[in-house]
């Protein structure tokens, strides 16, 4: 899908006014202008109540009207909000079940790379090498969240002053296996395709690396590393040919070269892309000024920045702040004022995914981004992903008079009055134990039936301090499952006996192996968390642990890991990986032992 990439010009081309086609709201987000379309949608700009401006992205009908569609874009977006970087457009609301799907992301006041270039030339090998570490970093949070990009290209990254932004994470794969792709389409651009994906085999971190390769190329030239013209001959020169790389600057050649080599595992990782682009700068650490961007670029955001002002002025808070903004400390749900984002529900727990972090900050301290990037999305109920959560917004609920004169108020006060005297004198019978129905509530909450030790004549009710206590459960009895071997594109599902892998990995699994290279839980309230090396693992440590995600990238495991799993029936297992298949294997498999309690997880916990 389109990013936030208006085409060039000034304000009137770039902030196109809506056609009669167009909605003027989307879940109650006032529509100021259009801000382009493209093969999955149209981006439209809006604002939060406090001002901020947004980016809201609505998808296509035939997408929308896919299922599986929905359903990877919910998982999706579920996982792009957890992606809070300096250096990517962060996911602040969305509705995957609505009539057409939408999200909304924080605007980005500057030029995509593709426009940049197409407008003003390539830019400048220090300019390049800024660009290429911010990216690097947006893709050590993305891939972080269990993420992989797959169309990572010169559109879907944005200039802004205090640096890159690399938005569309993870869109593609909603649109990967849809209806309208599942005939031989493949879900991408060619021109920065990785071999892998051109060629249908499995899509990895890696792959994104190889995108970022080819994005540094067309920055410094101008043009793709594997040429243009048709999609085939593209798709067939990275397949098997080697880039032309002769108008790259030699300073970036080492860089680009190691990125786009044919072997995924012969690419570099995130950390040496970056320690490439300190040593291409003469310089231990990168710093970003204010001009990182030549001048006819710095122009473009300021015109961008001039966004037009929303449709409506937010009305004033109809209560003071409860407590001031901080950009550090997670945003408490409150209602936004009517007419400006969804109707505030209430939230289920989050379940906070850890993030691998690196040793020392690879670029110095970088300029203060806005601050969108500090909104801590969360999630709501089915049909819609949580409604923007603005600090001292609050509407009082109408105050309706009672309908009806003084005559029909009495009456209903006093059959408020009988029944409150109902309750009393019920309560008041089962805690003497008189009446057949008392015995069988006393049995269901647990408390002893005094008929049944023969203590009919007791009219005394029980003392507070001698009430029995619910028995707590036992835990359940372990089941072992030795050496499985579970393939890409297999599942297990812990309430089987025996547990045995079964072909699928998008159908709402409670483990499965996803062909994109990660271990994945995808029932309602399932989760993993990936156990430090060398703890050992138990019930009680799975229990314990709230390190939750709903994926774990193979390439983060080894032999001897163990991954915590909670499923959404009750269950809970803990996986202990002892291999993985060899290069000469003609299928990708991972050797685990599974370990089962069943109907382990406690009333009111797990994921």
């Amino acid at each position: 899908m389109v990013g936030q990439q208006p085409g060039q010009g000034g304000p009137s081309e770039i902030f196109q006014p809506l056609a009669a086609d167009d909605p003027t709201t989307i879940a109650g987000y006032r529509l100021a202008a259009k801000l382009g379309a493209g093969g999955m949608g149209k981006v439209y700009l809006s604002y939060t109540p406090g001002g901020r401006a947004v980016a809201i992205k609505v998808i296509r009908p035939e997408f929308g009207e896919d299922p599986e569609f929905r359903r990877r874009f919910a998982q999706e977006v579920k996982s792009a909000q957890r992606v809070q970087g300096l250096f990517t457009a962060p996911v602040i609301d969305a509705d995957t079940d609505g009539a057409q799907p939408w999200l909304a992301t924080a605007y980005v006041p500057g030029p995509s790379l593709a426009d940049a270039v197409a407008a003003h030339g390539a830019l400048p090998v220090e300019t390049v090498l800024l660009l290429v570490a911010g990216m690097a970093e947006a893709l050590h949070i993305i891939h972080g969240a269990g993420i992989v990009h797959r169309d990572l290209k010169p559109s879907n990254v944005l200039l802004a002053a205090d640096g890159p932004r690399v938005i569309d994470f993870g869109i593609a794969y909603a649109a990967d296996a849809t209806s309208l792709t599942g005939s031989g389409v493949t879900i991408g651009t060619p021109s920065f395709m990785a071999p892998e994906q051109a060629a249908g085999r499995k899509v990895t971190a890696a792959t994104d690396i190889f995108a970022l390769g080819q994005v540094a190329a067309y920055a410094a030239t101008g043009t793709p590393a594997f040429g243009e013209g048709t999609s085939h001959g593209v798709l067939y020169r990275i397949v098997h040919e080697e880039p032309d790389l002769t108008g790259v600057p030699e300073r970036l050649r080492e860089l680009v070269t190691r990125c786009l080599a044919k072997d995924p595992v012969a690419r570099p990782s995130i950390a040496d892309i970056i320690a490439i682009c300190q040593s291409a700068n003469a310089e231990t650490v990168l710093r970003r000024p204010e001009d990182w961007l030549p001048a006819p670029i710095t122009a473009d955001i300021t015109v961008r920045t001039a966004a037009p002002a929303p449709a409506q002025t937010p009305p004033p808070p109809t209560a003071a702040p409860a407590a001031a903004y901080s950009p550090t400390t997670p945003v408490s749900p409150t209602t936004p004022p009517p007419g400006y984002g969804p109707p505030a529900t209430p939230q289920p727990p989050q379940h906070p995914m850890g993030q691998y972090p690196m040793a020392q900050h690879p670029m110095g301290p970088p300029a203060p981004t806005h601050a969108h990037a500090a909104y801590a999305p969360t999630q709501g109920p089915a049909g819609h992903m949580g409604g923007p959560t603005y600090p001292g917004y609050s509407v009082p609920p109408a105050q309706q008079p009672p309908k009806g004169g003084p005559g029909k108020q009495g009456i209903l006060i006093a059959l408020a009055a009988a029944l409150v005297i109902g309750v009393a004198g019920g309560a008041y019978l089962v805690s003497r134990g008189e009446g057949d129905d008392t015995k069988g509530d006393s049995a269901a909450q647990g408390t002893p039936d005094s008929s049944a030790s023969g203590d009919t004549g007791s009219k005394n009710p029980p003392a507070a301090d001698s009430t029995p206590k619910d028995d707590p459960k036992a835990d359940p009895k372990p089941s072992s499952y030795k050496g499985i071997n579970l393939t890409a594109g297999y599942h297990l599902t812990l309430g089987e006996d025996p547990v045995r892998p079964q072909e699928g990995e998008d159908g709402g699994y409670e483990l499965s192996y996803d062909t994109g290279g990660y271990l994945d839980a995808e029932s309602t309230g399932g989760t993993l968390a990936l156990l430090d090396p060398g703890q050992e693992g138990s019930l009680e440590a799975c229990r314990a642990d709230t390190r939750y995600t709903q994926n774990i990238y193979v390439d983060k495991l080894s032999q001897g890991r163990q991954v915590c799993v909670t499923t959404g029936t009750g269950h809970m297992g803990l996986v202990t990986v002892k291999g993985f298949s060899g290069e000469d294997s003609p299928s990708t498999y991972m050797t685990l032992d599974l370990t089962v309690w069943r109907n382990a997880v406690a009333s009111g916990s797990g994921g």
